[in-house]
């Protein structure tokens, strides 16, 4: 780890601290507003780029049993729902893993539809495919949220890191 020159110390410790401090809710609120949106435009077809790729996933998933007028309108209630619960910061789990679940569904077309997918298999991505590959953020980012479901959070102090892995290290969950 490299320390800050010495007259921006002081200055790099607060950027450093605020960032802890309000990172993990920046990133539940961008989440939210990323699907939110995303899923807001699914209610009016033909807004969403992802409209037909998802409803031709959706079917294939589902052996032909759910059409397009019926997984879309789903997704787009299901996605809002993501959106809204990181929004607010409410019911994180059932959220979380609604979200991984939908991201899972996101990520068949790389396996199901390669071809409209990549122009190139499997290293020059269409732009589908790129509004895919992309989900590989939103997954990290739901998977930092997660670590703080029971109250944990980010800490900007070294010492109070290294203090937290030695009991996470040492005991059971349930000691503390």
């Amino acid at each position: 780890m490299t320390a800050a020159p010495r007259p921006l110390e002081r200055v790099d410790v607060r950027l450093t601290r605020w960032m802890a401090h309000n990172g993990l809710t920046l990133l539940r609120i961008s989440l939210g507003l990323v699907f939110f949106w995303f899923g807001f435009l699914k209610f009016f077809r033909g807004m969403s780029p992802a409209d037909d790729l998802a409803a031709r996933t959706i079917e294939a998933l589902s052996g032909g049993a759910i059409q397009p007028n019926l997984s879309l309108p789903v997704l787009a209630i299901w996605e809002s729902i993501i959106g809204l619960g990181l929004l607010f910061g409410v019911f994180m789990r059932t959220v979380l893993l609604l979200l991984g679940l939908q991201m899972i569904g996101t990520l068949t077309p790389l396996v199901l539809f390669p071809d409209e997918v990549f122009n190139r298999i499997p290293y020059a991505p269409t732009l589908e495919g790129q509004y895919i590959i992309k989900n590989a953020v939103l997954i990290s980012a739901a998977i930092v949220l997660g670590a703080s479901v029971r109250g944990g959070g980010l800490v900007a102090e070294p010492e109070a890191v290294h203090v937290a892995k030695k009991i996470e290290r040492s005991d059971p969950p349930e000691a503390h």
